[in-house]
């Protein structure tokens, strides 16, 4: 799919162009929504500035402007401007666009390649960008939604610059509807509120709204409509959401800071907005858990049990009644107190056992199942817990010669705060015991 404006310009001699087409800016200072890319000090803005563009992967949502962007670049720059689609453009069609190219250069002119949906290249067709890319035959502007990160060579990566772009704000998608009302010549039928849920359905894509104000221009209506009114004739757009992709890791993020930050409220709304997005319940419950057992631990023992049950009771009653249950694990574990205390206890231990993984045990508390380890001093020396004092014998159980570490530092939260009296209590009595051999 193409970007805000992405289509080439129609001659004034055929039939009605549509909004989105008339309203393609003609000049970056017309572009809304991406001042900060664009200004002065912008990444851009410094770019055209200094005169020297270099090749670029414009990152962002849908219909905020990347192909716009990209065309206006070729007109800042005097650069002939191509543009083609991954999905479309297979090997042949790339060999003649990079023919057609050096034949430009070779005339003195540069070409600006612009290459919607990029990320849909294989390893191997992102590859075949490079060396044209070295050596001037193009100056390559990709476009993606996804994450480039996850879905451009790094080889192509390091050669350009990735740009990322916002989706547009109410305030920009005012400005922009206010704009289409100029062109149309009237304003839209809508009372206050009825407008600003046009905007808000527009969910920051502005190929969306102006299509949206496109049909609502077009309505005969006596009066200005109120948001019942609009909603009855046009539908919602889905949020954007992609449960295999960047989305989805930034909401379960959300998801899972909003907990760990204590605040319900914005917990249950990026809950929502997953299962609103068509995430599987049962994944949001698996991460319940792990939020119980990562961030909560022993503050709260209960927690892990809590998520533990409203999950059974979502597989129980299935959605939408079993959603429920999981909401009310969200509440808890937000309102619950945190520690990672055993979560940072454990890492430290790990890398304490890959340091010392070859020391054995102190011979007192190997097993001894057979006479010639008895012999040897298997089992030697071991003091009964159960028959010392208190309960306690106070012996070393870490590997002889090694330094005895403290792992686990149980803050004054929660649960833990008794914990740590008793770790405090046995370090103490564990001082005493060894003071008396």
């Amino acid at each position: 799919m193409g970007d805000l404006f992405d289509t080439a310009p129609t001659p004034q001699a055929e039939g009605p162009r549509p909004l989105a087409d008339r309203l393609r800016p003609k000049h970056l200072s017309e572009v809304i929504g991406q001042g900060h890319v664009l200004s002065p000090e912008g990444p851009l803005g410094a770019m055209l500035g200094a005169k020297s563009l270099s090749s670029i992967i414009l990152w962002g949502p849908p219909g905020v402007g990347k192909t716009t962007i990209a065309r206006l670049l070729a007109d800042e720059t005097d650069l002939a401007f191509v543009q083609i689609s991954a999905i479309f453009t297979g090997v042949p069609d790339l060999k003649k666009v990079f023919e057609q190219a050096k034949i430009r250069r070779q005339n003195g002119q540069g070409t600006l390649l612009f290459v919607d949906e990029i990320h849909r290249f294989n390893k191997a067709q992102q590859d075949g960008f490079l060396p044209h890319m070295e050596d001037g035959t193009i100056l390559l502007v990709g476009a993606t939604t996804e994450n480039p990160s996850f879905e451009l060579n790094a080889a192509l990566l390091s050669r350009s610059q990735v740009i990322v772009l916002e989706r547009l704000s109410l305030a920009d998608l005012e400005r922009m509807a206010q704009r289409a009302e100029k062109e149309i010549g009237r304003s839209l039928p809508l009372t206050g509120e009825a407008r600003e849920a046009l905007l808000e359905m527009a969910d920051g894509d502005g190929r969306a709204l102006l299509n949206l104000v496109e049909q609502v221009a077009a309505w005969k209506v006596d009066r200005p409509m109120d948001r019942a009114a609009l909603a009855q004739r046009l539908m919602r757009r889905a949020a954007k959401y992609d449960k295999s992709g960047e989305e989805h890791y930034n909401l379960i993020s959300a998801l899972h800071k909003s907990i760990r930050g204590s605040d319900p409220d914005a917990a249950l709304y990026w809950f929502a907005r997953m299962l609103e997005g068509g995430e599987d319940p049962r994944f949001l419950a698996r991460r319940l858990v792990r939020m119980a057992v990562e961030d909560i631990g022993l503050a709260d023992p209960q927690a892990q049990g809590i998520c533990i049950d409203s999950w059974q009771t979502y597989e129980r009653l299935g959605s939408p009644e079993g959603e429920l249950a999981l909401a009310n694990a969200v509440v808890y574990l937000a309102l619950a107190p945190k520690s990672n205390g055993v979560y940072v206890a454990y890492k430290a231990a790990r890398v304490a056992a890959r340091e010392t993984g070859s020391l054995m045990p102190p011979r007192h508390i190997l097993n001894a199942p057979t006479k010639l380890m008895k012999e040897i001093g298997y089992g030697s020396g071991y003091a009964y817990d159960h028959e010392a004092e208190d309960g306690f014998s106070g012996q070393d159980y870490f590997p002889e010669g090694m330094k005895r570490p403290v792992f686990y530092a149980p803050p004054e939260r929660g649960f833990e705060r008794e914990l740590k009296k008793r770790v405090e209590y046995f370090a103490k009595l564990r001082g005493k015991r060894q003071g008396e051999r």
